[in-house]
């Protein structure tokens, strides 16, 4: 079996962190057969305008841990006429997808995101006469708020012979657009637990120099507003008062969907938490496991996620989650027993879970287990099944014509 697999999101030599948890599926599923990435950097000719935004010096080819990895240009048109993103990706697209079907004869395109990725995969399949696959992920509950893109999505997800959704909660999000059920298929995201595990914390913390006397919350993702780093620094000067000595690590840096790093350290500074807060800017995917094993809890107030896979990284670490009862979070969270769910907007809630936190003396050996169960390589084996029975039906069919 051959898979070309379609996706915007996915590390590459300028960006090593982007779309990791996509990498991690698709190297295990790479194991059953044999696969190519197509993964489109966006592009917009205004170099001096928006060379921060756009990253101009990508490789068009790269071998990522024995991957063939294609980035061609896909034209945006930064700000506006998003509803044109899913016709440009395939336009874009079409030429690098063209090239490796003459040396790789793919049998079925595994596309990541419903749009504009997967809108453009399907049109891909049409074009090329394959079945197609599209992984619902955090993007649809936004996105199907906008009329054109939410048409667009719709005509996608009918079209494709499959839709994996990483949660219970976004395959409901499909079903509400008229997608049938029996097209869907709920698998979760994994855990790479050769990358996660528990480690020494005061060796952790020497290392990292941190003190080992504080009480570390710990944050773990790209400064954006969604996912709410400001309203746990929001809430820090209240939570202070019950636990003097509370330091409050944000991992992370910018990312596609922003950068609101300015902003946040203007609001630690506002609030007088300079001493409370630290912000280590982004690190290398390798170094996060250190950061949570020097942590005592981890804490994101997102406003949104699909299946957040830092959850299970955390917890992996022996770590307790506190997180907004948003989206998929409770698919991935015990409530009480491997972490506290906040409903989103409730300051008084995040304080008093954060407290809890804090004070609780967690079953830490009983959160790991339950991490570490859930790897990549059982995902893996899910999503190759589907594959081959998608073939096997196509297969059927012809021989029926």
């Amino acid at each position: 079996m051959k898979v070309l697999v379609m996706t915007t999101v996915y590390p590459n030599e300028k960006q090593p962190n982007l779309g990791v948890f996509i990498r991690e599926r698709i190297n295990r599923v790479a194991t059953l057969c044999e696969i190519k990435v197509l993964a489109p950097i966006p592009y917009f000719p205004l170099v001096g305008l928006f060379k921060k935004k756009y990253s101009y010096s990508i490789p068009k080819i790269e071998y990522q841990q024995g991957i063939e990895v294609h980035h061609p240009r896909f034209f945006v048109i930064p700000g506006i006429m998003k509803f044109l993103d899913g016709f440009l990706l395939f336009f874009s697209v079409l030429r690098a997808a063209k090239k490796i079907q003459s040396n790789f004869d793919f049998d079925l395109i595994d596309s990541h995101f419903a749009y504009p990725d997967g809108f453009a995969a399907v049109l891909l399949g049409k074009h090329f006469k394959k079945p197609v696959t599209i992984t619902l992920r955090g993007t649809l509950n936004r996105l199907i708020n906008y009329k054109i893109r939410r048409r667009e999505i719709r005509f996608a997800l009918k079209k494709a012979d499959k839709v994996f959704s990483v949660s219970a909660y976004l395959a409901k999000l499909a079903q509400s657009l008229g997608i049938e059920g029996n097209k869907l298929e709920v698998i979760p995201n994994g855990i790479d637990s050769t990358k996660f595990f528990p480690l020494n914390k005061f060796e952790c913390r020497n290392i990292l120099g941190i003190d080992q006397h504080k009480k570390v919350i710990i944050s773990v993702g790209a400064l954006v507003n969604r996912k709410g780093h400001h309203l746990i620094i929001e809430v820090l000067p209240e939570l202070i008062k019950r636990h003097a000595d509370v330091l409050f690590l944000i991992v992370g840096g910018p990312s596609v969907e922003g950068d609101i790093s300015n902003f946040l350290k203007e609001q630690v500074e506002k609030l007088n938490m300079t001493k409370y807060v630290q912000f280590t800017g982004e690190v290398p995917y390798a170094m996060v496991n250190r950061f949570l094993c020097a942590s005592d809890v981890f804490a994101l107030a997102t406003r949104y996620e699909g299946w957040a896979n830092v959850f299970l990284e955390a917890m992996a670490c022996g770590l307790p989650v506190v997180t907004t009862n948003v989206c998929g979070n409770s698919e991935v969270i015990q409530n009480g027993k491997t972490g506290i769910l906040v409903p989103f907007g409730d300051q008084e809630g995040l304080i008093k879970s954060l407290d809890e936190a804090l004070r609780r003396d967690w079953n830490r050996e009983a959160i790991i287990k339950y991490a570490q169960s859930q790897t990549w390589e059982k995902v893996a084996e899910k999503v190759y099944m589907q594959f081959q029975q998608i073939l096997s039906q196509i297969s059927y069919s012809k021989i029926c014509l």
